[in-house]
């Protein structure tokens, strides 16, 4: 589970989805169309040479991901060696014990290839949907995160909470490998949730959807530091970020603008934030998290933020509502046969440094 190494070695690219609906030849795809568009491009992104194919879990109109455990099984079936992901596992609204089975089952399926990012969810669909209530947010995440992790590590696990039903020694099958799957946590810029994973000895996983991602950077920093502090080993730092490969710039730019201009000023609406205007997105693909344009452009800047945040795993999220699926196989196809490459080649150039590890916050989350 605690997978270590230097800073940007084994520097691995991956996928994910939120199982967005797709156009094909300008008809919108249906909700199965799209699942199996899903298991289609998994394929191909193993035969790019990706390391990684994701999927998270949504609960609304236009995303075939609620399923998570069940579409990564269909996609086991049809590839041997991509690793298999999620982004994000919305802990707070699963049970553990559940969620364990599925993805150690999951993990026989695929011959050893699960993981998991588990996260306390940016979208609150879930929660009124499976009957919890938003004021548990905290306090669902963390005792599930407890249980899970003991599952994991232990044969027999005792537990007792206030979330579910308390467990006395139970045992489960099928077992996940000794030690249980890679497990991540998925954090947006929350310092208590960057110190959580550090506490629990867990890789990072951070979602940068906007701005600059070098902003990040403290909470690197901490991370790191709390990670030293609790005897932990270094491990790794992943990035999940939006964006389009094509084969020249000009053609990426205006294709994403198109499919994502109206994604945003929907979301802008529903949560309060800025419409997208042209100058805003511009500013955006020069210095901000969306990572478009030709494989030369997507590489350079994917090394930058993997230097500045000193990563080992960048996740790009390839699809957005009524992109066409030719778009979409084409980013897939140019990330991992051009960008991967170029990446790993710029970053055996001029590896990062590893970073001071002292924190911009301190651990009780004040400014230092």
């Amino acid at each position: 589970m605690r997978a270590t190494g230097t800073v940007n070695a084994g520097f691995q690219l991956g996928l994910n989805s939120f199982g967005e609906v797709a156009t094909d030849g300008g008809r919108v795809l249906d909700d199965a169309g799209t699942v199996r568009l899903l298991v289609a491009e998994a394929r191909l992104a193993e035969a790019a040479g990706l390391d990684v194919f994701s999927v998270g879990e949504h609960y609304r109109e236009g995303h075939n991901d609620s399923a998570t455990p069940v579409l990564l099984a269909a996609i086991a079936t049809a590839t041997r060696r991509i690793g298999l992901g999620t982004s994000v596992t919305v802990l707070s609204t699963n049970d553990p014990v559940r969620l364990y089975q599925q993805f150690s089952t999951l993990d026989a399926v695929s011959d050893g290839r699960a993981q998991i990012v588990l996260g306390r969810a940016s979208a609150a669909e879930s929660f009124p949907l499976f009957g919890y209530d938003l004021a548990d947010y905290e306090r669902l995440f963390e005792e599930k995160l407890d249980l899970f992790l003991k599952l994991e590590r232990e044969e027999e696990v005792t537990w007792s909470g206030t979330v579910r039903t308390p467990l006395t020694g139970q045992r489960l099958h099928p077992r996940m490998r000794p030690g249980g799957i890679p497990t991540w946590i998925g954090v947006g810029g929350s310092p208590d949730s960057v110190l959580r994973a550090a506490r629990h000895g867990l890789p990072l996983m951070m979602a940068v959807i906007g701005g600059r991602p070098q902003r990040f950077a403290r909470n690197v920093r901490l991370y790191l530091a709390a990670l030293e502090r609790s005897g932990h080993p270094e491990l790794p730092i992943g990035q999940h970020s939006l964006g389009l490969v094509a084969d020249t710039d000009e053609e990426a730019v205006e294709t994403w603008w198109r499919y994502w201009r109206p994604v945003v000023e929907a979301l802008a609406a529903e949560r309060g934030f800025y419409a997208p205007d042209r100058e805003r997105y511009e500013a955006e693909l020069e210095h901000g998290a969306l990572f478009v344009g030709s494989p030369e452009t997507v590489a350079r800047k994917i090394v930058r933020v993997a230097r500045d945040l000193h990563l080992s795993r960048f996740d790009l999220k390839y699809d957005i509502m009524h992109l066409p699926r030719d778009v979409r196989a084409r980013t897939i196809e140019l990330l991992g046969r051009e960008v991967a490459p170029r990446v790993r080649e710029l970053l055996a150039a001029e590896p990062s440094a590893k970073p001071s590890a002292e924190p911009a916050v301190d651990l009780a989350g004040e400014t230092a």
